[in-house]
C-alpha cells in the first residue's frame, strides 16, 4: 500500500469529517445557557458537513482499506480529534487513565491491521 490518493484522501477526509463531528457533538457544551433546539439545529448542520466528508472518505477507501479497517482508522481519528478538543475547547484534563485506555485501543486497531493471525 503506498502513498496515493485511495490511501491518503479516506484518512485526510475522515480526520476533517471529525472535526466537523466532534464540534457538532460536543462544541454546544461549552454554550449550556443556549436553547437545546438551538444547538440540536447547529449540531445537525455540522453533522450535514460531515456526511460530506465521511461518506465520500469511505466510498474512496473501500477496496483499498476493508470495511473494517476504515472503521477502525475513523476511530483512532475521532478519539485523536476528540483529545485535542477536549483539552483545547472544552479545557478537560488528559489524565494517566486516559491515556492506558487509548493505548488499549491503539492495541486493537493494531490487531486489526496486522491480522489474520495464524
Amino acid at each position: 500500500m503506498g502513498l496515493n490518493f485511495p490511501t491518503l484522501a479516506p484518512i485526510a477526509l475522515l480526520i476533517a469529517s471529525n472535526v466537523f463531528m466532534t464540534i457538532a457533538w460536543y462544541g454546544h457544551l461549552k454554550f449550556p445557557m443556549a436553547p437545546l433546539w438551538v444547538a440540536v439545529m447547529a449540531s445537525w448542520g455540522l453533522a450535514l458537513v460531515e456526511y460530506w466528508l465521511a461518506v465520500p472518505a469511505n466510498r474512496i477507501g473501500y477496496g483499498t482499506y476493508s470495511g473494517f479497517e476504515l472503521k477502525t482508522i475513523q476511530e483512532v481519528i475521532s478519539l485523536s480529534v476528540f483529545v485535542l478538543f477536549a483539552v483545547s475547547f472544552l479545557g478537560e484534563r488528559f489524565t494517566f487513565n486516559h491515556l492506558v485506555g487509548f493505548a488499549l485501543i491503539a492495541l486493537g486497531a493494531f490487531f486489526i491491521f496486522k491480522g489474520p493471525f495464524r
